[in-house]
Order: C-alpha cells, then sequence, then structure tokens
C-alpha cells in the first residue's frame, strides 16, 4: 500500500526526489516471504532448458538458489524427459532456443520464451514474482524479440556448459534423469 501511495504522490504533487527514495527504501526492506511461491497441490512444475548453455546453466542455478520452497524442478531440452515432453506437447525436438515451463511434468500445457520467464518467476515467488508482473507491462511482441536475440547470442558471450558440481546437496533431486 506504501507503494501506491508514492506513486500517487509522485504522479499528483511531483515529489519525484522523495518518492524515488522511498521507493528505493521499500525494495530493500521488502520481504520475499510477503509473496509465496505458488502452491500447486500434487504439481510439481517444470522448467526445461537447454543443457549445453552456459547462460542457461547458470539461469538454472540461480533459480535453485531463489527458489527456497523448492518448487521448480528441472530437465534438459536434449534429455529423455524433454525430449519426451516436446513430443507430446508438439514442439520440435531439435529446436533449442526457447525454454519450456510445464506447469504439471504430466500436462500438454506449455509456455515459451518470455511467458515461461514470467511463469518461472511466478512460481519462485517473492520479488521475482513483482518482477514477472511487471514484465507483463511489456507487450509480448517486443518481450520475445527481446529474447530471441540474446538466444541467437548466448553461445557468443556464455560458450557451452561446462559441467561442474552442485554446491548444494539437496540440488541434484531437482533434477529429472
Amino acid at each position: 500500500m506504501m507503494v501506491a501511495m508514492h506513486f500517487g504522490l509522485m504522479a499528483v504533487m511531483n515529489f519525484t526526489t522523495l518518492t524515488v527514495g522511498m521507493l528505493w527504501l521499500h525494495a530493500f526492506t521488502f520481504d520475499p516471504e510477503w509473496l509465496p511461491a505458488r502452491g500447486r497441490v500434487g504439481r510439481q512444475p517444470v522448467l526445461l532448458y537447454d543443457g549445453e548453455c552456459g547462460l542457461c546453466n547458470a539461469v538454472v542455478r540461480f533459480l535453485l538458489r531463489e527458489d527456497a520452497t523448492g518448487v521448480l524442478r528441472f530437465a534438459a531440452l536434449q534429455g529423455r524427459f524433454g525430449q519426451e515432453a516436446l513430443k507430446r506437447c508438439g514442439l520440435p525436438r531439435e529446436d533449442f532456443d526457447s525454454l519450456v515451463y510445464l506447469p504439471d511434468a504430466e500436462g500438454h500445457v506449455y509456455r515459451l520464451r518470455t511467458a515461461g520467464v514470467v511463469a518461472v518467476l511466478d512460481a519462485v515467488g517473492g520479488l521475482w514474482r513483482l518482477v514477472g508482473w511487471a514484465a507483463w507491462v511489456v507487450p509480448g511482441p517486443i518481450r520475445d524479440a527481446g529474447y530471441k536475440l540474446v538466444a541467437r547470442t548466448r553461445y557468443r558471450f556464455f560458450g557451452e556448459y561446462v559441467p561442474t558440481p552442485l554446491p548444494d546437496a539437496g540440488w541434484p533431486v531437482r533434477f529429472i534423469e
């Protein structure tokens, strides 16, 4: 409510300097527990990612750290589970330029590119849910154009994934395969 009030003050009374400072204060005092991860009874969402991409693997490690409740599971698009899921969803099985978010590992519903990113952020919860909500302000075609640009250049800037041990002993169980 305080954030909405400060945006209102900025719009109506032009207290930009005070409002920006207060918004920063709210951002630093935000408690991720205020926006918990989405509870899905009996369902565990799965993120399919390019298992050979350095950027994709870095994002997966980031999500492992941020997903404190352990809601998300992960599988490489190139793996057996990933290939079966792509076939089940009617998606091409040799194109790894998009992540695929499956709200349920057994279902046929999926989200690609930035719609998948927003769904992942929503599943993780906390501040990341707010970031996902903010991403919906940008029209989908524009978001997806930026996503495709990163997808085309990711190997040039981040290279191929070099396997390294996972720092947390509980993380391997969150991977399928």
